[in-house]
């Protein structure tokens, strides 16, 4: 079996432009491709790290990565997906994000001579002539067609700026320019990019005479109702354990639902087809195994082996009742976030990122849903003392939500 192959059996390939030649291709280690990834945070989440498994997957097959960090795109923002415009960075912001970004991909990618590179597309972008690019690129695109295109479509009602209607020129640009400069031929990204893709191919097509430029979309992660994985009740499920801790990470993915996880295996995890297989033979009553094995080869991917074993030990004792919670998530508050030495439990969830309102934390107080050091509370005990937060608390939210709550000193 090809790579290309076992990128089908995996469930990883959404579109192709010309499948023949990129099976070819990718099967005989022939791609140079690259993957963007415009810097909206300081952190990469799980919706990248798909992309990121791709990029190693085809790494390892002997094709060549180009990782492109939108330093130059991050300026004006992608509409695919969007409902309204992004907020708009200031440059300091992007190149902050940039770097973080650079540090993260490197647990992933191996980078260095003859193996995959790193581009900024700011460093091309920022420097174009406005007057230039409208005669060099706009010519080769028509406003009809870019108006049908699906990212754009599902703006028109709201508004569609100028600013964002411009950003699929610039991502055409970039292929481009990497086809010209580094010799890509084929460009990877999400289902939701195709629009923007095609138009990159088409402009090399236009351009530069006998190029060859193909594009492949990834299978979007969304899970068995049809919505995008990685988001809790915090936001973003990140890869920076300053923003979700290892723990937390394991977590997510040992809480996913029963009808995802051999999907997840699939798409996400490097273990074998053959692997997966003999899993779906288990009973019904293996299925936590199975979501553990889940968790644990992806926290081991993100944050390193070390720390898989930590989460694991840490699950393993908070569910069979108390343990060790030194790893465990935790949020440190201040004395001034009490009030006459006290705070009520809607607040300190809220605090903890917990919930997404005092409303929200109220009610699942009401239905016995949450238990502060594994007693179960109520509206009339919903008051933690000082004292009790000097030695640290440990809140359970529903069955599987555990965080440490104390005092800073």
């Amino acid at each position: 079996m090809g790579i290309y192959e076992e990128l089908q059996e995996r469930g990883l390939i959404a579109q192709v432009t010309d499948e023949p030649e990129i099976r070819e291709l990718i099967n005989h280690g022939g791609a140079r491709f690259y993957i963007g990834f415009d810097p909206t945070a300081d952190s990469l989440h799980v919706g990248h790290f798909m992309a990121l498994c791709l990029m190693k997957r085809l790494q390892e097959a002997g094709n060549k990565p180009v990782v492109l960090i939108g330093g130059g795109t991050g300026h004006v923002g992608d509409p695919s997906g969007k409902s309204d415009m992004r907020s708009m960075m200031t440059t300091e912001t992007i190149n902050h994000n940039c770097e973080c970004f650079k540090k993260q991909m490197e647990r992933f990618i191996e980078f260095g001579e003859d193996k995959a590179i790193m581009v900024n597309n700011a460093d091309w972008l920022l420097k174009l002539n406005y007057v230039e690019l409208l005669r060099e690129v706009g010519a080769c695109f028509s406003v009809n067609n870019m108006l049908r295109a699906e990212c754009y479509k599902q703006r028109m009602e709201k508004g569609l700026s100028f600013l964002e209607f411009n950003y699929m020129i610039m991502q055409a640009y970039d292929f481009y320019y990497l086809n010209k400069h580094y010799g890509c031929n084929m460009q990877f990204g999400g289902n939701d990019q195709w629009s923007n893709m095609l138009a990159g191919t088409e402009l090399i097509r236009k351009k530069e005479e006998g190029a060859d430029a193909y594009a492949m979309t990834i299978t979007l992660l969304l899970n068995s109702e049809g919505q995008k994985m990685g988001k809790t009740v915090g936001g973003a499920v990140w890869l920076d354990p300053e923003k979700t801790s290892p723990f937390e990470f394991f977590q997510y993915w040992r809480n996913v639902n029963d009808a995802d996880v051999t999907k997840c295996l699939k798409m996400l995890t490097f273990l074998s087809l053959d692997e997966i297989a003999e899993m779906e033979t288990w009973p019904d009553n293996r299925i936590n195994e199975k979501k553990e094995i889940l968790a644990y080869e992806l926290t081991a991917l993100v944050h390193g082996k070390e720390e898989a074993e930590k989460a694991k030990k840490v699950s393993h004792s908070l569910f069979r009742g108390g343990g060790d919670d030194a790893d465990m998530p935790t949020t440190k508050i201040s004395v001034s976030d009490l009030t006459d030495g006290e705070i009520n439990m809607m607040d300190l969830m809220l605090l903890c990122g917990l919930v997404k309102s005092k409303s929200e934390a109220r009610r699942l107080i009401t239905q016995n849903g949450v238990a502060v050091d594994n007693v179960k509370i109520n509206l009339n005990t919903a008051m933690i003392s000082e004292d009790r937060l000097k030695d640290g608390i440990v809140i359970k939210k529903g069955k599987k939500v555990y965080h440490k709550v104390l005092i800073a000193e």
